[in-house]
C-alpha cells in the first residue's frame, strides 16, 4: 500500500495562485506596518488557500508485476555455419538460466529463420514485433544472439531498456566467396557485353591463401571452361549469349580447406538472349491473294527487318515494254544471294518457281546456308509440281517432300495429325477452332513425304505442314496457297496468325517451341518444371540435383499431348541441375548465393551503434557467456564478462482510496480561530502600549 497527497480544488488553480499572492502581499503588508499577529494573519490565509486547494491523501492497494527480458535468436543459414549452432545453443540455455535466478524477471523467446523472397535476417523486425505485444514499462533489457548479419538495419525499435548483442563466430573465420555485378537481364544474342565478376577472400585470411584461382565458366547446360584469373580484382569478362529465351551463366571455383563455407563460391545469373533484328528475305514467285498474308505478319513486328521482292513479269514474256521502265533499280541478287545470304536469319519462298531469275549457284547458296544453320521456309502453290518447280533445282537436296505434279481442288479442312497435337508449333490450335471446325481451303499440293514431321493433313490425309532438320538447319514446306482464307475469317477462318507466327519461330530456332525441351521456371520456391516431348514413351522421372548435392525425382503427369508439368517445392535456395534422358537444364531458385551467405564474417559493426545508443553494447560468446545482471536505469549496462538488464519495477493498481483531510467547515474554523487569535495579540499589544 501506498500514500500521496492529491489535490482537488473547488476553483480553477489560476485563481488560487491568484489568491495566494494576495495572501503573500497582506502578511508582507502586515510585517511592514509592525504588527505583532502577523504570522498569524499568514496561518489563517493560508488554511483559506488550502481549503480552496481541497487536499486530499490517496492510498493505493499495488500489485507488482514482474520484469520482461526479450531474447531474440538469430536462427537463419548464416547461423549455421562453423560452430555458430553449438554456440547458439549454449547461450540460450545460459541466458535461460541466468533470467530464472533474478528476482521478479521473465524471459521471452522469439527465433527468427531466413526471411521470405531471400530477403535475409529480420531480426530487428522480429524485436520491434515482441516489443509491440509485450507492456514497454515491464521491457527490462533485450538480447539478441546472432552473428551480427541482420538485414533489416533501416528499422530501428524505440527500445526501453538496453539491447545486448551476444555475438556468434569465432575471429580467425576466413571465406572466399565470388560475385558477380553489372549483370544485364537482357543481352542481344550474337553480340559482346560485358560482365564484372571478383573473386575475394575476407575475414582473417590465413598467410599463403590467394594469389590466383581456377574459375570455371558454363552457359545452361553446355561443357564448362576454366581459365586462371588473379583474387581480388575485378574482372571483365566478355560473353556472347548463343540462343534465344533464358541463358542461365555459372561462375564457381573450387573450395578450398578451412574457409567456412563454399556457398558462396558459385554464382548464376539468367540473362534473356533477345535478337536485335530478325533479317527475312521474302521472295514472292508472283502475285497472289496470299502474298499479302506473309508480308503483314512479318511487317507487324517491329524487330523484323523484311527484304520482299516479287517477280511481276518474268522474263520469257515479250510486251514490248523499255528495259528501263521494267524496275527502279536493278535487283540485287547476287549482293542478297551470294554476298550477304548468312545475314538473314530466314528466307521464305512463297510460290516461287525457277524463272532464270536465280541462277542454279544462288540455289546452292542456299543450301549451303540451311545446312550451316539457316532456316528456308517453302510456301507451295500449283507452281511446286512444274517443271520449273524450286523442287527440279539443287534445293531438292533439303526439302523434305517431292511434288507428284498433281493440285487437288476443293474444299477440305486442314487437320492436325496425332504428331501436331504434341508438337509445339501446333499444339493447342484445335483447342481454339470455332463452333464447327477450322474454315475450309480449297486448293492443296499432292506431294509425297521423303523424310522431316507431318504436323498438318489436307484432303485424302496428304501432307499439308512438314517440317525437317537438315545439318544445323531447318526447313519447312507448307503444301497449300490458301492460308489467307483463314485470315479473311472465311467460314469462321483459323488460327492463321498464331499458326504462322509459331512456324517462322519455329524455323528462328527459338527454344520455347523445340520439340524435345526441359524448362523449368521459378516462383518463390516454387519451381514448375516442363518436360515436351514427341515420343510415344511418356519419359521418366526428372533427377533434381540440389545446390547440396542431395538429389530426388520428380515425377511429370502429361498435362496435355506431349507435355509433361509438374510444381516441386525446392527444399532451400541455390542452384538446381534437371537431368532427364540426355536432357540438361540448369536453374536458380533465389541467387545461387542466397543473401545468407553473401556476408559470412560474423560482425557487430552494424548493430553496435544500436546497442552502445540504449547502453547495451555487443559481446563475443567466443570469450564466454556473459553474466546478466541488474543495474540501475541511466548506468552503463554491460562490462567485462558481464551485461546488464534495468528493473522496471512496473506495478498494477487494484484499488485506490482518497479522503480529505479535512471537511470544509474544518479548514474555515481553523481561518476563522487564527484571525481571532491575531485580533487578540495585536489588541493586547495595542492596550499595553497605551
Amino acid at each position: 500500500m501506498t500514500q500521496t497527497v492529491v489535490f482537488a480544488p473547488l476553483v480553477g488553480w489560476p485563481v488560487i495562485w491568484v489568491l495566494a499572492g494576495v495572501a503573500v502581499a497582506l502578511v508582507i503588508l502586515a510585517v511592514w506596518r509592525g504588527l505583532a499577529g502577523w504570522w498569524l494573519r499568514g496561518l489563517g490565509l493560508a488554511a483559506l488557500v488550502l481549503a480552496l486547494s481541497n487536499p486530499a491523501l490517496q492510498e493505493e492497494q499495488r500489485a507488482n508485476l514482474s520484469d520482461i527480458v526479450i531474447l531474440v535468436v538469430d536462427e537463419s543459414a548464416s547461423q549455421g555455419l562453423g560452430d555458430r549452432a553449438a554456440q547458439t545453443a549454449a547461450a540460450v540455455a545460459a541466458v535461460e538460466a541466468e533470467v530464472a535466478a533474478l528476482p521478479n524477471t521473465e524471459l521471452r523467446i522469439r527465433r527468427v529463420g531466413d526471411g521470405a523472397d531471400d530477403a535475409g535476417t529480420l531480426a530487428l523486425t522480429a524485436l520491434a514485433e515482441v516489443l509491440a505485444e509485450e507492456p514497454r514499462a515491464r521491457v527490462a533489457g533485450a538480447i539478441l544472439i546472432t552473428d551480427g548479419r541482420v538485414h533489416d538495419l533501416g528499422l530501428v525499435p524505440n527500445l526501453p531498456a538496453p539491447l545486448q548483442v551476444l555475438l556468434t563466430g569465432r575471429a580467425a573465420d576466413w571465406d572466399r566467396r565470388l560475385v558477380v555485378r553489372d549483370a544485364p537481364a537482357f543481352a542481344i544474342i550474337g553480340e559482346e557485353f560485358n560482365l564484372t565478376l571478383r573473386i575475394e577472400d575476407i575475414g582473417a585470411v590465413p598467410a599463403g591463401v590467394g594469389g590466383e584461382v581456377d574459375l570455371t565458366i558454363s552457359v545452361d547446360a553446355e561443357a564448362p571452361a576454366t581459365y586462371r584469373v588473379p583474387m581480388n580484382t575485378d574482372l571483365d569478362l566478355p560473353v556472347t549469349l548463343p540462343h534465344g529465351g533464358a541463358n542461365v551463366l555459372q561462375f564457381s571455383v573450387a573450395p578450398v580447406a578451412g574457409e567456412l563455407t563454399d556457398r558462396n563460391n558459385a554464382a548464376a545469373i539468367q540473362i534473356n538472349g533477345v535478337r536485335d533484328r530478325l533479317r527475312v528475305l521474302l521472295v514472292s514467285g508472283e502475285p497472289h491473294a496470299g502474298e499479302r498474308v506473309w508480308r503483314n505478319l512479318l511487317k507487324s513486328d517491329a524487330a523484323v527487318d523484311l527484304v520482299h521482292f516479287t517477280i511481276l513479269r518474268p522474263p520469257e514474256k515479250q510486251d514490248g515494254v523499255p528495259v528501263d521502265e521494267l524496275s527502279l533499280i536493278a535487283f540485287p541478287t547476287r549482293e542478297l544471294f551470294v554476298e550477304k545470304i548468312e545475314e538473314f536469319d530466314l528466307i521464305i519462298f512463297d510460290r516461287y518457281r525457277m524463272r532464270g531469275i536465280l541462277p542454279m549457284s544462288y540455289i546452292e547458296n542456299v543450301v549451303n546456308y540451311v545446312r550451316g544453320g539457316g532456316t528456308v521456309l517453302v510456301a507451295a502453290g500449283p507452281e511446286y509440281g512444274a517443271v520449273d518447280s524450286l523442287y527440279r533445282s539443287p534445293l531438292a537436296e533439303i526439302l523434305p517432300v517431292a511434288p507428284t505434279a498433281q493440285v487437288v481442288e476443293g474444299g477440305f479442312r486442314p487437320a492436325l495429325t496425332d504428331l501436331g497435337r504434341r508438337h509445339p508449333v501446333t499444339e493447342g490450335l484445335e483447342d481454339e477452332a470455332p463452333e464447327g471446325g477450322w474454315g475450309r481451303w480449297f486448293r492443296a499440293i499432292e506431294v509425297q513425304l521423303l523424310d522431316g514431321q507431318v504436323l498438318m493433313t489436307g484432303p485424302r490425309d496428304l501432307p499439308l505442314l512438314v517440317l525437317n532438320r537438315v545439318g544445323q538447319g531447318r526447313v519447312a514446306v507448307l503444301a497449300s496457297d490458301h492460308a489467307w482464307l483463314w485470315g479473311r475469317g472465311y467460314e469462321g477462318g483459323g488460327p492463321q496468325l498464331e499458326l504462322l507466327r509459331r512456324l517462322a519461330h519455329w524455323m528462328l530456332k527459338e527454344p520455347d517451341l523445340e520439340e524435345e525441351t526441359l524448362t523449368a521456371t521459378v516462383r518463390g520456391e516454387a519451381m514448375t518444371i516442363t518436360r515436351r516431348s514427341l515420343k510415344e514413351v511418356p519419359p521418366g522421372p526428372v533427377k533434381v540435383i540440389g545446390p547440396d548435392g542431395a538429389q530426388a525425382l520428380v515425377d511429370l503427369p502429361e498435362v496435355s499431348p506431349g507435355k509433361y508439368e509438374a510444381v516441386w517445392q525446392a527444399p532451400e535456395l541455390g542452384l538446381y541441375r534437371l537431368e532427364q534422358d540426355d536432357l540438361t537444364r540448369v536453374i536458380a531458385v533465389g541467387p545461387a548465393a542466397p543473401r545468407e551467405f553473401v556476408e559470412t564474417i560474423a560482425s557487430g559493426a552494424e548493430l553496435a551503434p544500436l546497442a552502445e545508443a540504449s547502453r547495451g553494447g555487443v559481446t563475443r560468446l567466443e570469450d564466454g557467456t556473459p553474466d546478466i545482471r541488474q543495474v540501475a536505469e541511466g548506468r552503463p549496462a554491460v562490462g567485462r564478462g558481464w551485461i546488464g538488464v534495468t528493473p522496471r519495477e512496473a506495478y498494477l493498481t487494484t484499488d485506490v482510496n482518497v479522503a480529505p483531510f479535512l471537511p470544509a467547515w474544518a479548514w474555515l474554523l481553523i481561518a476563522a480561530g487564527l484571525a481571532v487569535a491575531a485580533w487578540l495579540v495585536e489588541g493586547r499589544r495595542g492596550a499595553k502600549a497605551a
